[in-house]
C-alpha cells in the first residue's frame, strides 16, 4: 500500500480507503461484509470510509462496521475511522443539513451505532443553505475539542464554500484537512471549477469518491446489466438508462482497449488516472467481495501514463 499525507497535516491516507457506501446495508451477509473488511485491512487499507445515512436503512452500515470493529478493537490505532453528516437522518427540524444541534446529535449516535470513542475525520457531508457557516464549522471544531473528532473535513463542497470553511476553520485553528469530493475521467468537475488544484495550493487533502462512475469504469456493463450489478440491486444511483447511453458505451469500450494496451482491466486505469496526480490523496472504492478489491488494488502497480495516452484519454472523454 501506499500512503500519502492529507494535505498539509501530519496524517497519512492509504493511496485507496474502503468506502462503505454500498453492500453494507441490513440485509447483507455479515460474514461477507467481515470478510471484505479483514482482506481491506491486510492488503494494508487502513482508512474505512462512512456516513450516518449509510444502508439501508440509514445508519445501518455503521452499526455493521462497529459489530466488524469489535472484531479488530485491538487494531484501532491502526485503523482510520471517517464518518460524515448532512444528509436526513430522522424526522423532524434537527434531522439533516448542518446546524451545530443535528451535528453534535448525529456524531453521537454515530459512536455509539460504531462502538467507537471518537472518530478519526469526521465530514459535514453537504453544504448548508440556511444554516451559518459559521455555525457548522463551530460546531465541527467543538467535537475535536471534546475529544469526539480528531479532524474534520468537507464533501460535495465547491471551491468557494471551501475556501469560505477555510477562512474559518484557520480562525478557530481547527484540524481541517480533507475535502472528499466526486472525480473520475468521466466526472472531472473539480478540474474545471479549479477545486482541485485549489485544494492543492492551499494544503487540503483530496479523496476521491466515484472513481469508477459508479461502476461505469469497470466495463460490466457494456454486453448488458449483469443480474447482481449495483443497477439490479440497488438503482438509486445509477439507472438502466445511464448504463444503455450509446455515447457513454462507446466512451467505455474505447477505454477498455486502452487499459488492455496498458496491461490492465479498465478499472485498475481508472484507478491509476484519478491517482497519477499529485493532487489526490487518494481514492475512496467499493467493493462486493475480497477477490474484487484484489483485483482493483492492482491499480497501484502503474498509475504512469505517457502524453500520448493521457491526450488519447482526453480525446475519448472530452471531444465525443
Amino acid at each position: 500500500m501506499i500512503y500519502n499525507e492529507c494535505g498539509n497535516s501530519g496524517l497519512k491516507l492509504p493511496a485507496v480507503s474502503l468506502g462503505l457506501w454500498h453492500g453494507f446495508g441490513e440485509s447483507f451477509d455479515h460474514d461477507k461484509m467481515k470478510n471484505l473488511v479483514f482482506r481491506a485491512f491486510e492488503k494494508g487499507i487502513t482508512a474505512f470510509d462512512l456516513a450516518n445515512n449509510y444502508g439501508p436503512p440509514y445508519g445501518s452500515a455503521e452499526k455493521n462496521f462497529g459489530r466488524i470493529m469489535a472484531e479488530l478493537a485491538s487494531h484501532r490505532d491502526e485503523i482510520l475511522v471517517s464518518t460524515k453528516a448532512g444528509f436526513d437522518m430522522w424526522p423532524g427540524p434537527y434531522g439533516n443539513f448542518g446546524s451545530k444541534k443535528y451535528l453534535v446529535a448525529s456524531l453521537d449516535q454515530s459512536l455509539k451505532r460504531m462502538g467507537l470513542e471518537y472518530a478519526d475525520i469526521y465530514y459535514h457531508h453537504r453544504p448548508d443553505p440556511q444554516t451559518p457557516l459559521e455555525e457548522t464549522c463551530g460546531a465541527l471544531d467543538g467535537l475535536v475539542r471534546a475529544g469526539k473528532v480528531l479532524y474534520v473535513g468537507v464533501s460535495n463542497y465547491n471551491k468557494e464554500q471551501t475556501d469560505a470553511a477555510l477562512k474559518i476553520f484557520k480562525r478557530l485553528n481547527t484540524p481541517f484537512i480533507v475535502n472528499q469530493s466526486r472525480f473520475s475521467m468521466l466526472d472531472r468537475k473539480i478540474e474545471r471549477t479549479g477545486l482541485k488544484g485549489y485544494l492543492k495550493e492551499k494544503g487540503i487533502g483530496l479523496l476521491a469518491f466515484s472513481p469508477l462512475a459508479q461502476g461505469m469504469l469497470t466495463g460490466k456493463y457494456l454486453k448488458g446489466i449483469p443480474e447482481d450489478s449495483r443497477v439490479r440491486t440497488d438503482g438509486r444511483y445509477l439507472k438502466p438508462d445511464d448504463v444503455r447511453n450509446p455515447r457513454l458505451s462507446q466512451k467505455v469500450e474505447a477505454l477498455s482497449k486502452l487499459a488492455a494496451e496498458r496491461g490492465q482491466t479498465l478499472a485498475q486505469m481508472a484507478l491509476a488516472w484519478v491517482l497519477k496526480d499529485e493532487e489526490v490523496t487518494g481514492v475512496i472504492l467499493g467493493a462486493s467481495k475480497p477477490e474484487q478489491l484484489d483485483e482493483n488494488l492492482k491499480a497501484l502497480d502503474n498509475t504512469r501514463f505517457t502524453k500520448n495516452e493521457l491526450n488519447y484519454i482526453n480525446e475519448i472523454i472530452i471531444k465525443n
